[in-house]
């Protein structure tokens, strides 16, 4: 396919090929998001449940299928995870020789996930866009074709498929919010629903860590932007790509960003209310949506794309405890208590009396300002809620200590 000219038609044409590896993924409704955002009609494009976890299998199978004969010594590609676990299962497909090149923190998930399926795994250096010109670099050494994860006219089309789903599945769609990394998922989504309908909206959306299309976009041309931590990792990109910078600014409405809380926010809230595991990238849309960065639409359907749903588990327990805090439903509680016998289990029995349920208990004695008769302690505490919580620092408050705990935020809307 010519560099620059992506078309509806184009997309339409690998259709049938993409689908013959990846699935067309449920649109489910979701009441709580469009309660967090305010009313109106939202919807989820539930890419998290696709094969290998992500959009990406869609761009991947476009590529193996546009290379032919030109894949026979294998293929190489350069990502933090999705892309190369994508590139190995479209490789094993057709039956090539597979090498990805991945950053040495990359989730493990997706680091197994590749090897299950007979990738061979290279470390690579620090970032996505490292990865991506050491994968380049191979290619060129072995013969090997090179999928590039973004600025691919192939892998832009496959991602488009995407979009064809969407005007399928939601016949009133408005506006659609997708989250930016290299662009090719945007791109590729707006051209084939725009092609089509006009008036549909299309809202990109980046991790405010990370996030170099706002002063490309600006400057009309790339503009690298400094690495950094973000669990957004599979949308941290430093630059956009050649070809997909022009085609977002062409076919999308508007870009916004959102900062690590909120992503987090959002992922505990597709866990809790939509029951979808998503990962950071993927939770972008809807932290937009949360957040009031992107209103849904007045008239018709707002699609929120979940791009993708490989999140380590550890990583996910991490924000969903940090979200129970914040709600009051976990209370992490420092007071002192008379360093003598019965001391902590006077104590405990106040916090048993008041409904509250120990998860773990521990003696701090160093770093505290302390009395030589005393100890301090933390509780880690489970509770029914905010209210709840405030009933068991009253009652520890009426039984003479002086607690620390962490703040809280607002509570959350009804489940889906």
């Amino acid at each position: 396919m010519p560099r620059g000219a992506i078309t509806a038609r184009d997309i339409a044409r690998v259709r049938g090929q993409v689908a013959e590896v990846a699935r067309c993924t449920p649109v489910l409704e979701s009441w709580s998001l469009a309660e967090r955002a305010g009313g109106g009609d939202v919807v989820l494009k539930a890419e998290s449940l696709q094969r290998t976890g992500s959009f990406k299998v869609r761009g991947a199978t476009a590529k193996l299928a546009a290379l032919g004969d030109g894949a026979r010594r294998g293929v190489v590609a350069g990502s933090a995870g999705n892309h190369a676990w994508a590139v190995a299962l479209a490789a094993r497909q057709r039956g090539v020789p597979c090498e990805v090149v991945m950053p040495p923190d990359a989730p493990l998930g997706k680091v197994e996930g590749c090897r299950s399926l007979g990738a061979t795994i290279v470390v690579g250096g620090d970032s996505v866009d490292t990865c991506v010109a050491q994968a380049r670099a191979r290619a060129q050494e072995t013969g090997m074709a090179f999928i590039h994860p973004f600025d691919d006219a192939d892998v832009i089309a496959g991602q488009g498929t995407l979009g064809l789903e969407l005007l399928e599945q939601v016949p009133r769609l408005a506006k659609v919010v997708v989250c930016v990394g290299g662009g090719g998922l945007a791109a590729g989504t707006a051209i084939a629903v725009k092609s089509a309908r006009p008036e549909v909206e299309v809202v990109g959306v980046q991790a405010a860590a990370v996030a170099a299309f706002p002063p490309s976009l600006a400057r009309g041309m790339p503009v690298e932007v400094e690495a950094a931590t973000t669990i957004a990792d599979g949308i941290a990109l430093k630059r956009p790509g050649e070809l997909t910078l022009p085609l977002v600014a062409q076919w999308l409405d508007g870009m916004v960003t959102v900062g690590e809380d909120d992503i987090a926010e959002a992922m505990v809230l597709l866990l809790e209310r939509a029951k979808l595991v998503v990962e950071g990238g993927g939770a972008v849309g809807a932290a937009a949506l949360m957040t009031g960065a992107v209103t849904p639409a007045t008239s018709g359907t707002t699609c929120v794309i979940l791009s993708g749903g490989n999140v380590d588990a550890g990583l996910l327990a991490t924000i969903t405890r940090l979200h129970e805090s914040r709600e009051g439903r976990r209370l992490v509680v420092f007071t002192r208590v008379p360093d003598r016998p019965g001391g902590l289990a006077r104590l405990l029995a106040t916090v048993g009396a008041a409904g509250g349920n120990l998860i773990d208990v521990e003696h701090v004695r160093e770093g505290v300002d302390l009395h030589v008769r005393e100890t301090g302690v933390q509780l880690v505490l489970e509770t029914r809620g905010a209210e709840h919580a405030d009933h068991v620092l009253r009652a520890l408050t009426a039984a003479g200590y002086v607690t620390a705990v962490m703040g809280r935020t607002r509570p959350q809307g009804p489940s889906d």
